[in-house]
């Protein structure tokens, strides 16, 4: 997966983290991010991951000469990393929403 700014997302949960324990002291620095559109983005990029290992393999196994093995494993790995993250992060989401909605009123 494509590095996310850390520093960002840092800041935004130290902001959460702040107003669940009512400490008043957000950064100001923090921008408001959309969820969907942070998903979304997340998604595509994994995608674009995908779609590059499977042309670089492809590329390989044609015998193109400026493609090497180690190349092709790395971004297979680094496309099936993202992957599996991707997915742990959606089962975090489901079980999360599962939570909410169990909840007694």
């Amino acid at each position: 997966m494509t590095p996310v700014d850390l520093n960002r997302v840092l800041a935004e949960m130290r902001a959460l983290a702040a107003q669940a324990g009512n400490q008043g002291v957000a950064p100001a620095a923090a921008p408001q991010l959309d969820f969907g559109a942070l998903l979304t983005n997340s998604i595509s990029k994994v995608n674009e991951m995908q779609k590059n290992a499977e042309s670089l393999a492809a590329a390989f196994e044609t015998g193109s000469k400026d493609v090497d093995i180690a190349q092709v494993m790395i971004e297979v790995q680094k496309a099936g990393l993202a992957f599996r993250a991707m997915t742990e992060v959606r089962n975090k989401l489901v079980q999360a929403y599962q939570d909410v909605m169990n909840m007694p009123l």
